[in-house]
């Protein structure tokens, strides 16, 4: 079995949870596990406690999960805003490293935001948001 690895991106409220835990329990092959940066600020008790200074911990906790489960031979769902290139590229990275091309879902829902984020951080989101990322697959196949 071929592992595979799945990034799902969009800005909040866009769907991406929510598609990412259907594919998760959707009939497929092996093991998968799903991770967002959103779980890293998930407190014991099930509060989530976001902390802007511990972002990029978050992220590289995502990057962390994500080898150790494709190591374990489990397919992995990551799904984060992941509006650049530079926040993609680990992952397409860690992909080549298991010989797998990641496939990258852009979620464009239009939902209330479970996190309140507010409309001037969504607006430097949007402007920031890559759509064109075919250079990236030149890693896995380098």
């Amino acid at each position: 079995m071929k592992l595979k690895l799945t990034l799902i991106r969009g800005l909040p409220g866009s769907g991406k949870s929510t598609l990412a835990k259907s594919l998760q329990f959707a009939p497929a092959e092996g093991i998968t596990t799903h991770y967002e940066a959103d779980q890293y600020f998930m407190t014991p008790d099930g509060e989530y406690k976001f902390d802007a200074n511990s972002l990029h911990l978050a992220h590289r906790w995502c990057q962390n999960k994500t080898s150790l489960d494709l190591s374990a031979g489990c397919n992995v769902i990551v799904s984060n805003t992941f509006t650049t290139i530079k926040e993609l590229k680990p992952y397409f990275e860690l992909a080549g490293g298991f010989n797998i091309t990641p496939q990258v879902i852009t979620c464009h829902g239009i939902w209330d935001n479970v996190h309140n984020v507010p409309a001037e951080v969504m607006a430097k989101m949007r402007d920031r948001f890559v759509g064109d990322i075919s250079s990236l697959y030149e890693i896995v196949h380098e």
